[in-house]
């Protein structure tokens, strides 16, 4: 078998004046140096950049009615920007991976974790925090709810809870104490205070109906 390859690679030789094998290996070194040029010659593939995650950019925030700018990396979460460079420490960080609660906010009257949120998300929306709820002094109807009701004993998850109860009584004023327990549902009291700020939702959403809550 390989004497009459042999002999085949002698006739084409003699024909052709290329053996079998030399095609081969002409063929393979042509291939080689055309891929060799087209990598000699081909641009980068385009692609997005990726903004740094050291590199500040200078966003507008709508906090509590007013227009805060202020200069963000990226990775900062809104939760760190509220408190760290805003001064807003009112909100609170506890687990800060979404769990305890201690850090809700509203944004567009709906309570979030702003320890879960990025501060570069939160450009056009309205965010209130619990300094939000004040008039100047004097704290607003939950909060008076909390302080009246005793709801809070250490009180780290207390701005919190408040502003769970806040969220669920703008968007329901006549909640169940089924209602109140799903609004609470992701702020945790360590202290086991629920009955209490059960009893403090109830009396804000009696507030804001103008009804006043029982004594």
């Amino acid at each position: 078998m390989a004497k009459n390859q042999r002999d085949k690679d002698v006739e084409t030789t003699e024909s052709t004046g290329l053996s079998r094998r030399g095609f081969l290996t002409r063929v393979g070194v042509g291939a080689v140096s055309v891929a060799a040029a087209k990598s000699a010659t081909a641009q980068p593939t385009s692609r997005a950049q990726a903004l740094p995650a050291t590199e500040l950019s200078r966003i507008t925030l709508n906090i509590n009615g007013r227009q805060r700018q202020v200069l963000v990396e990226p990775r900062w979460t809104l939760s760190h920007v509220l408190r760290e460079e805003l001064g807003l420490t009112g909100t609170k960080v506890g687990c800060d991976r979404g769990e305890c609660g201690a850090c809700t906010i509203l944004m567009n009257g709906v309570p979030r974790y702003s320890c879960l949120t990025l501060a570069v998300e939160a450009e056009g929306v309205e965010i209130v925090t619990v300094e939000g709820l004040m008039d100047r002094e004097n704290l607003g109807p939950t909060q008076e709810a909390f302080l009246t009701e005793d709801a809070f004993q250490c009180g780290y998850c207390t701005s919190g809870q408040i502003m769970a109860v806040e969220g669920l009584v703008r968007n329901n004023p006549d909640p169940s104490v089924d209602d109140i327990r799903t609004g609470v549902s992701g702020n945790l009291c360590r202290c086991g205070a629920y009955a209490h700020i059960f009893a403090a939702a109830q009396r804000a959403a009696a507030e804001r109906q103008g009804v006043g809550g029982e004594s």
